[in-house]
């Protein structure tokens, strides 16, 4: 049985380098030739890899979930206490959002802002996984209700949904300029409303 050539390339490396064109330009704003450009590799050598343009994109998605900015939430939700799990989360949301390295703003968020309706699909893919992340948030908090950690009249489904806007809202700040001290002066504001 014959095989194919092996491929001349790192995929992972690859990968990576498509995430930060999703993540600059958003799923449609990237080009397929943005997207070759910077992977360095031609469109049949993106196409054998990995399909089309929206699975190259699920597939970013999925790696900023696992190793970048993404993978935020699940070492927040790690902490011992309520107030823990959002001050780790929205601090480290900050520091991610203001990376040097990276472009401003968060891909899941700036990726559905940017969708038409020709692209429903990957909108529809991103308001998914965020409703996910806010998910988990709600049932940390539900966690946290039953260990006495939050009082008995709170509301983790309210609490969860005030922490995902209020980081939604820091990463079209972000996208917008604004800067590490300005985001770290909206994270502390929201701690400070949190339930003692």
């Amino acid at each position: 049985m014959h095989k194919g050539r092996p491929r001349e390339f790192d995929v992972d490396k690859a990968l990576d380098k498509a995430l930060h064109v999703f993540w600059q330009h958003g799923y449609e704003g990237a080009s397929l030739s943005d997207l070759t450009e910077a992977m360095g590799i031609s469109r049949p050598s993106l196409y054998a890899a990995f399909g089309n343009k929206e699975e190259l994109f699920r597939r970013a998605l999925d790696r900023y979930a696992e190793k970048g900015p993404g993978a935020i939430q699940s070492e927040a939700l790690a902490e011992p206490t309520s107030r823990k799990v959002v001050e780790h989360l929205l601090h480290s949301v900050v520091m991610s959002l203001t990376d040097p390295c990276n472009p401003a703003g968060c891909l899941a968020v700036q990726g559905a802002l940017t969708c038409s309706s020709a692209a429903e699909s990957i909108k529809q893919e991103l308001c998914k996984r965020r409703s996910e992340a806010e998910e988990n948030l709600r049932c940390r908090f539900e966690k946290a209700k039953a260990e006495g950690d939050l009082g008995a009249d709170s509301d983790p489904a309210a609490l969860a949904r005030y922490v995902s806007t209020v980081t939604q809202g820091m990463s079209v700040q972000a996208s917008g300029g604004a800067s590490r001290n300005e985001l770290l002066a909206v994270a502390e504001m929201a701690l400070k409303a949190w339930p003692a």
